[in-house]
């Protein structure tokens, strides 16, 4: 066989055990947790996939509009799982299974991965914390936690819209259980810029989420303008306490 023909299929091998390795990497980023969603996240080529919405657009009026929900999900949702998928297809290593894993070390991990990573986990998660005839009082060890830790659900509403009023700028505000305390379940109030989350280890706030707001203008501006406390205030009247509730009871495990 002639040196140039071996170069030929050489190469040829290299190339093929490149795409098998990429396609690889791609399946293993492309895991969310099972906290966030139950439903595949996959398409069949393995990318991430933009999860589809629980309810319908208009279903959380009057709190949040139809357009927003659209453009929101559509659009904005869409763009970070597009850009997490062009990081993942240029070939990043050393990356855990799925999503949430990544966020413990995301200060290792390229600007590309951290503020679209975080993007799809935080909207992924934001989504399920509402629903149609949500709102009121939660229930169960969740209300009792709230109880245990700030009182009354009044002053624990009034805590998280006072820490979602104080973000200066983009962000999100969470309520988590504190990750120094896991086995007590004891809650906390806090927010992060960007598309940050407790659960990064760049973050100086950190726990395990139990209830998120998005801050983003692009949230609540075509309906509420730049009257973020009437949003958070609506906001309030959607919140699946359901989703909450789950999320909490998992929260130790």
């Amino acid at each position: 066989m002639d040196t140039n023909r071996r170069d030929f299929i050489k190469k040829g091998a290299l190339l093929a055990m490149a795409g098998v390795a990429g396609s690889s990497l791609v399946k293993s980023l492309n895991k969310v947790s099972a906290n966030i969603n139950k439903e595949e996240l996959q398409q069949p080529g393995g990318a991430f996939l933009l999860p589809t919405l629980p309810y319908s657009y208009d279903a959380l009026e009057p709190h949040i509009d139809k357009m927003t929900m659209e453009i929101h999900h559509d659009k904005h949702h869409k763009a970070y799982v597009d850009n997490l998928n062009k990081a993942a297809s240029a070939g990043l290593a050393g990356l855990n299974p799925n999503v949430e894993t990544l966020f413990p070390a995301i200060s290792k991990q390229p600007a590309a991965i951290r503020n679209n990573g975080g993007g799809h986990y935080n909207h992924s998660l934001f989504w399920q914390l509402m629903k149609p005839g949500g709102g009121g009082l939660p229930s169960g060890d969740l209300a009792e936690a709230i109880k245990k830790t700030f009182g009354t659900f009044d002053d624990f509403k009034k805590k998280f819209s006072e820490a979602s009023m104080t973000r200066f700028g983009s962000g999100w505000t969470w309520l988590v259980v504190d990750n120094n305390v896991l086995e007590n379940k004891t809650l906390k109030i806090g927010s992060t810029p960007n598309q940050d989350n407790p659960l990064m280890d760049v973050s100086e706030f950190k726990g395990k989420p139990v209830l998120a707001l998005d801050l983003w203008e692009h949230a609540y501006y075509l309906k509420y303008q730049n009257k973020r406390a009437d949003y958070i205030e609506g906001w309030w009247n959607v919140v699946n306490w359901d989703k909450a509730n789950e999320l909490f009871a998992n929260a130790g495990k």
